[in-house]
């Protein structure tokens, strides 16, 4: 039996992972997909992240592969409204981009130089029974997996960490109900060549058909994020470049495209995290906009403040007060997260040119203020949430 079976490899389940295995704990990190995924949603690493993923022993190596972002600027219709900058938040002075794919590969190598055997893929998790002294896992093999060896048919652990995503199966299995809303707003976004004339600044052109973003990313490249009015499932990289053209008057390589896809946007929050032996981390406790980049930040932050509970309670500790506390403060920061990610959105929608130009007037003057801008960069950087 194992101290601690993760349900799911993503970048939290692999921190946590990590985490527990440095504290000497035996544990098994399940992942239904057989191989990594490459498709890299999420780029942008904040800086409470940064310093909880110090604990893991990997802030050096992604901060090296990365790109760091120290301003921000918001335009509009090729003016300057606003400017933010980050090198004032220590002890972090920047958000990091990095591809979620090579995040996860560094957290996975991580995990490997503690445990090599920790981590198994291509396991489909059926079945969950808590029956008070462990938690009993059973599932499938699922896929072709490079080098797998032969699976047990269950799985038993003292406790169990559901960090399978927005869908958790853990989640259902263990009855926790959600609340949530499908929100209007739709997104294409990809990747392109960097042309350089932003530099490491992050960008947002606040313009009447709707926001327009785009952030460096490691490889010369540079990641648009363009609001739409519905979802353009079947967009070419040629219908991305237009849009971002007649909105900006920026244009980019079509041709050399390199991510492309669409989403719409979701918040799904579980009312709450922990159930009998079994907790929730990450998307699997709360969903939110992917629009500010929260969402896997949050998740290493809800891992860091579990990780030294678990241990605790491995130890023999009592630790019924501290979920208590692990569960409000963590719900709380996840619903302050989503209400910034909903005005983040609202900010971006399609709006008539003369509201906007009323709006970017209001906003000119108000950044001048010392004041505004240091709540601006605290709330950007997700100061707060930890």
């Amino acid at each position: 039996m194992f101290d601690v079976i993760i349900v799911g490899a993503g970048p939290v389940g692999l921190y946590l992972g990590a985490l527990l295995l440095q504290e000497g704990q035996s544990v098994h990190i399940l992942e239904q997909r057989p191989v990594p995924s490459q498709h890299s949603r999420a780029i942008g690493i904040h800086p409470p992240a940064l310093q909880a993923l110090e604990r893991a022993g990997v802030t050096g190596t992604m901060v090296a592969e990365g790109v760091r972002i120290p301003l921000g600027i918001a335009r509009s219709g090729g003016r300057e409204v606003a400017r933010l900058r980050f090198d004032e938040a220590p002890p972090w002075p920047f958000v990091l981009s990095l591809k979620q794919a090579r995040t996860e590969a560094i957290l996975a190598a991580r995990v490997h130089a503690l445990d090599p055997a920790a981590l198994l893929r291509g396991v489909r998790v059926d079945s969950l029974h808590d029956a008070g002294g462990c938690v009993t896992l059973s599932g499938q093999q699922r896929g072709e997996v490079p080098g797998a060896v032969e699976l047990p048919a269950s799985f038993q652990a003292r406790l169990v960490i559901g960090a399978d995503g927005a869908k958790s199966t853990i989640r259902c299995l263990v009855n926790i109900p959600t609340t949530g809303r499908d929100y209007p707003d739709s997104y294409l976004m990809g990747d392109f060549p960097d042309t350089g004339s932003d530099g490491a600044a992050a960008v947002l052109h606040l313009e009447p058909g709707g926001i327009v973003e785009s952030f460096p990313v490691p490889g010369g490249l540079r990641r648009w994020v363009v609001h739409t009015d519905s979802l353009l499932a079947e967009a070419t990289a040629e219908d991305l470049a237009a849009l971002i053209t007649e909105r900006t008057g920026e244009g980019v390589d079509a041709g050399a495209n390199s991510m492309l896809s669409s989403f719409r946007v979701r918040s799904t929050m579980a009312t709450r995290m922990i159930q009998g032996r079994v907790a929730l981390v990450g998307d699997a406790a709360h969903e939110i906009s992917p629009i500010g980049g929260q969402g896997m930040n949050l998740g290493w932050l809800d891992a860091a403040a579990l990780a030294p509970i678990i241990v605790a309670a491995l130890r023999g500790e009592r630790t019924g007060d501290q979920l208590r506390d692990f569960q409000r403060a963590r719900l709380r920061a996840s619903h302050r997260a989503s209400r910034q990610a909903w005005l983040n959105m609202v900010l971006g929608r399609a709006v008539p040119a003369s509201c906007l130009g009323v709006l970017h007037a209001l906003l000119r003057p108000a950044f001048r203020l010392r004041r505004v801008q240091n709540l601006a960069v605290r709330r950007f950087t997700m100061h707060g949430l930890g």
